[in-house]
């Protein structure tokens, strides 16, 4: 299966859990391409007492996820794309949209 994810959020457990989601599907040999939209583009730098953020992107990126994040987002937001937010378009979300078997949004 081919799931695409957009998460939309800056809430440290629903990324966790976003990004858990993630990694489970890779694991299990599914193709996932995730889309950092909104909030979402902060997921990298989020720290929380409970959860972990940074670590299951990192590791999701890692297990050759592929990550993307709204180039416009990260603007308005003064952050730099980087290894853990790729710069991406609207093109490629709705890349993702058009081709994934699944598309899942957490926001």
């Amino acid at each position: 299966m081919h799931l695409g994810l957009i998460v939309e959020t800056a809430d440290p457990e629903r990324i966790w859990n976003a990004f858990r989601l993630a990694n489970e599907a890779l694991a299990a040999g599914h193709e996932v391409e995730t889309f950092l939209l909104g909030d979402g583009v902060t997921a990298p730098d989020l720290e929380a007492e409970k959860f972990n953020p940074r670590g299951v992107v990192r590791k999701y990126v890692n297990e050759d996820g592929e990550l993307l994040a709204c180039g416009t987002c990260l603007d308005s937001r003064d952050l730099e794309a980087g290894e853990l937010r790729p710069r991406a378009t609207m093109g490629d979300l709705l890349e993702i949209v058009e081709t994934a078997d699944r598309v899942l949004t957490i926001g």
